[in-house]
């Protein structure tokens, strides 16, 4: 058997009016009817919702547990209603999905509009593909990449270009003395990110250079590389934004030797009729917003 939420709606409106009488005004409904009411709820539940003393109707342990249930319940009806008439889609939370290589430094500007707009966030990491799927159903509003989705697998998705960084060579001061690029490279480990353009691009430097570089780590994680920088076990090959902390309290340094390599950064979004409030901005360059 089903729940009747009439009925749940009547039992809402007596918890919190505490009094049948007031209750009946409000819902222009008899006593005895809105009692009937109750009284169908209470078999239906098998439990009694109320201890009754005098005119005052008080909550059972039960009945402490069906509000609870019934106040969610409404408010998310009610939130239905205004995101649908576009009342109220600003309350709505922001689903956010991330490459879990992507740096939490430019996962945090990024999200900045949301941040200072108080809106609830959904947080989500994972690979490209289970991300995009995740977006094609609906599941999330905006997936963080580093590689536009392919148009031959998702040819419905939008991919917004949101930021393009330089990638340097970043590490401690010790590491950063030699004269050149080449003799930097032929001379000190690197920590290299999977992320694939930069590791492209990584590859294509050191070719040309005619040097073999010496690679400590190959990271799939933005944040170790930063802890293994920091640890001085290499030098990091990523955008400033990566390290932008350390940098600033000059705990590392960046190589004075452009690489000519850089780095993309899509929000990739989906059509969708009733989309988030804060997309359109979100979707905007970064330095147009001036995060960066």
């Amino acid at each position: 058997m089903r729940l009747n939420y009439h009925h749940l709606r009547y039992f809402q409106e007596v918890a919190h009016e505490g009094n049948l009488t007031r209750a009946a005004a409000r819902l222009n409904l008899s006593q005895s009817a809105l009692s009937t009411q109750i009284r169908h709820l209470e078999d239906r539940l098998g439990h009694a919702l109320f201890e009754r003393t005098g005119r005052t109707m008080i909550l059972t342990e039960a009945g402490r547990i069906a509000l609870d249930h019934a106040d969610r319940i409404f408010d998310v009806g009610a939130d239905l209603v205004a995101t649908l008439t576009a009342g109220g889609a600003a309350k709505a939370p922001l689903r956010v999905g991330a490459l879990s290589t992507l740096s939490r430094n430019f996962q945090l500007r990024f999200l900045q509009p949301a941040l200072a707009g108080n809106v609830d966030l959904i947080l989500s990491s994972g690979n490209s593909q289970a991300l995009l799927r995740a977006l094609e159903t609906l599941a999330l509003d905006v997936v963080l990449l580093t590689d536009p989705p392919p148009r031959d697998t998702f040819p419905s998705l939008v991919a917004h270009r949101i930021a393009e960084q330089p990638v340097g060579l970043h590490g401690t001061e010790r590491r950063l003395r030699h004269h050149s690029l080449a003799a930097l490279l032929g001379a000190e480990p690197v920590i290299l990110p999977t992320e694939s353009s930069i590791r492209t691009g990584f590859d294509s430097l050191v070719a040309r250079l005619g040097v073999t570089p010496k690679i400590a780590a190959t990271v799939d994680d933005m944040a170790m590389i930063r802890l293994l920088a920091r640890e001085d076990l290499g030098l990091a090959v990523t955008p400033a934004v990566v390290l932008a902390d350390e940098l600033a309290q000059g705990v590392l340094a960046t190589a004075p030797f452009p690489l000519d390599v850089v780095e993309s950064f899509y929000a990739v979004t989906t059509p969708r009729n009733f989309p988030h409030p804060l997309l359109g901005q979100l979707s905007e360059p970064l330095d147009d917003r001036d995060t960066l």
